[in-house]
């Protein structure tokens, strides 16, 4: 399947953020694949609040509507999946989020699974995604890093003990087994803390990739 496109938005206005995000997509991605980026620009540079992820819902949409003639598949790339389920209603291309396929690839033969992100204020939102794909028993809940969350990005090293302890937490305390890094400007992060767990650390961007991949052969039936 030669010439396929996945459109990866990134739902906050964090442009360095969109590259580091397509990067990792790029790099699970199999041939014939190709992924590219699509930045919001009336967002916050960092989603930390519900409000923020209720304004990027619209703006989402209008970027998938405006690339829906260009693409095969859309990767909505931030963990509460902003915008995805009026791009399903509203269109016929293959969508994923972040957030849905974690929990899906997490939840995988019967696991709990726990959280771990940066956004305290977001817990909320985070608790009403696996109940609204019937994971909520699977569901451990989520753990946040110590630190404010725009802090911890600026200082990858911090950001990665912050999660880390996060991640512990997870496992420890809550009996998790397979851990979510919640947030898709965690990418790096996310691949570089499997090292220091005996269980699965799902890095929520190659769950997506893997999803809409398997979305876009289907439909072409295939």
């Amino acid at each position: 399947m030669a010439g396929r496109r996945i459109l990866l938005i990134n739902p906050n206005s964090n442009e360095a953020t969109t590259a580091m995000m397509v990067a990792i997509a790029k790099s699970v991605a199999p041939d014939g694949f190709d992924i590219v980026g699509a930045t919001a620009k009336r967002a916050p540079s960092m989603i930390v609040t519900p409000d923020a992820l209720e304004v990027a819902a619209p703006e989402v949409e209008e970027i998938a509507r405006a690339h829906q003639n260009s693409c095969d598949g859309i990767i909505v790339a931030a963990f509460g999946d902003p915008g995805l389920a009026g791009i399903k209603a509203a269109m016929k291309l293959p969508a994923a989020g972040i957030g849905e396929s974690s929990m899906r690839e997490a939840a995988e033969n019967g696991r709990r699974f726990g959280v771990a992100t940066t956004t305290p204020l977001l817990e909320a939102k985070i608790d009403t995604l696996p109940e609204a794909l019937g994971l909520r028993s699977h569901y451990t809940g989520t753990r946040f890093a110590d630190g404010d969350p725009e802090a911890l990005m600026r200082d990858p090293a911090r950001l990665r003990a912050a999660l880390a302890g996060a991640v512990e937490a997870c496992i420890a305390r809550d009996g998790a087994e397979a851990v979510i890094i919640g947030g898709g400007p965690l990418g790096e992060a996310a691949r570089e803390l499997q090292p220091m767990f005996a269980v699965q650390i799902i890095a929520p961007i190659p769950s997506a990739v893997a999803r809409i991949i398997r979305l876009i052969r289907a439909r072409a039936g295939s």
